[in-house]
């Protein structure tokens, strides 16, 4: 899957928004669904439709007809939301920090506005691990 997920192009926020959709609902969706999973204003239903292709051809999601539905597709996410954020927090840290997780922690860590209680929670992962 490593491989696979280096081919991956990177998604807009749009295509984003549709597998936010899907990884939250945990299970295979409609085009319907997915558009009713959205907040107000929600997409239009071609839109979430155009999306989906596009989101299949780059290899994030697959469809399915289900035999008691007949000609409905249901679409299901190809990765996790886990392991995509795992492959863009990974890009980020080797084109923008020299693949230093030192550095990128670093650069968090002083630019974010973190709170006693974050930090203190840090630490303890950091003990942890």
């Amino acid at each position: 899957m490593n491989s696979e997920l280096n081919k991956l192009k990177p998604l807009t926020k749009a295509e984003m928004d549709v597998m936010n959709v899907l990884w939250d609902a945990g299970r295979s969706l409609t085009v319907g669904e997915i558009v009713e999973g959205y907040d107000e204003p929600r997409p239009a239903y071609t839109t979430v439709a155009t999306f989906l292709k596009i989101l299949e051809a780059k290899g994030y999601v697959e469809h399915k007809r289900k035999a008691e539905t007949g000609r409905t597709f249901y679409f299901s996410p190809m990765l996790s939301r886990e392991k995509y954020i795992a492959h863009v927090v990974g890009e980020v840290k080797d084109t923008l920090f020299g693949s230093s997780a030192k550095s990128f922690c670093s650069f968090l860590i002083q630019n974010e506005d973190l709170s006693d209680e974050d930090l203190q929670e840090i630490l303890c992962l950091i003990q942890n691990n």
